[in-house]
């Protein structure tokens, strides 16, 4: 499509929109303001995709059609883009296809933007992937922030991913719960976060005692301190980070005390910074 073209078809489904006598049953107008997203220039492109979006969800089919099969991976984009302004539960398949296997990057990150927004139906399909071995950890890091991002909206699936036998689903679920915390301070969740220092897998410890200094309650103090003497290094890593996160100057004692006995000269100076950082806090006081 020529520029000219594409300004003159822009204008006049500006003004069929304006003039709300657009109509939505038109396969080939949607169909060439699809086209017109693929205009070199990004105004353009923004424009025919908020035209779009002021069709609402009579354009899916066709952006999801575009999606699917277009040859150009900027007409791609941007309908994966437009479709994360529609958040149709209809496209669901179609983004999970395109998150998975589109050759072009900037579309599979757009297509999981997409499915975060779109919500709970999102979930499963997304919960799959973490536990698809065959998956890359790529998709599984996208996976996990799409949970993430949806936070409260899933709020009871977050948790009863988080008692799957997979780890990686676990993994995501309860990284996707402490949201719920730093957004909307949910008891459930932070309890949940505490009882997860003393949970049966490593990985899961080490993210309890992570999360805990990034939700800003310092009713975690007493749980991270006990994990200071947790058997894997990791987690008491992670603790001491999140100490020194809270301000934890309270907990100087035991810092110092772990410190001396810790073997593991990497885990030994995360917690001699732990207790610098504590000490200077407390004489800043």
């Amino acid at each position: 499509m020529q520029q000219v073209e594409a300004d003159k078809l822009l204008l006049s489904i500006q003004q069929q929109l304006n003039d709300n006598t657009f109509d939505r049953s038109d396969r080939d107008l949607i169909e060439r303001a699809i086209e017109g997203m693929g205009d070199p220039r990004g105004m353009v492109r923004l424009n025919f995709a908020q035209a779009l979006e002021r069709v609402g969800r009579a354009a899916t089919p066709q952006l999801l059609e575009a999606l699917r099969n277009h040859d150009d991976p900027v007409v791609r984009r941007a309908s994966a883009k437009t479709l994360t302004l529609l958040a149709d539960p209809e496209a669901v398949p179609v983004l999970i296809d395109a998150f998975l296997t589109d050759e072009d990057r900037v579309v599979r990150s757009s297509a999981v933007g997409a499915l975060a927004e779109t919500g709970e139906v999102s979930a499963p399909p997304l919960l799959e992937i973490l536990a698809d071995p065959a998956q890359s950890e790529t998709a599984k890091g996208h996976a996990a922030w799409a949970l993430a991002f949806m936070g409260r909206k899933i709020a009871d699936l977050l948790y009863k991913a988080f008692e799957s036998d997979v780890e990686e689903v676990r993994i995501a679920a309860i990284g996707a719960i402490a949201t719920l915390v730093r957004e909307q301070k949910d008891e459930k969740a932070f309890q949940l976060l505490c009882s997860s220092l003393t949970d049966d897998l490593v990985n899961i410890r080490i993210e309890a005692a992570a999360l805990l200094g990034q939700v800003e309650d310092r009713r975690g103090v007493p749980g991270l301190v006990d994990s200071l003497r947790d058997s894997d290094g990791g987690v008491r890593k992670a603790a001491a980070m999140s100490l020194m996160k809270l301000g934890a100057d309270e907990t100087l004692s035991e810092l110092r005390a772990v410190r001396d006995r810790e073997l593991d000269e990497s885990i030994q100076r995360v917690l001699a910074l732990a207790v610098r950082q504590l000490e200077q806090k407390q004489t800043a006081e």
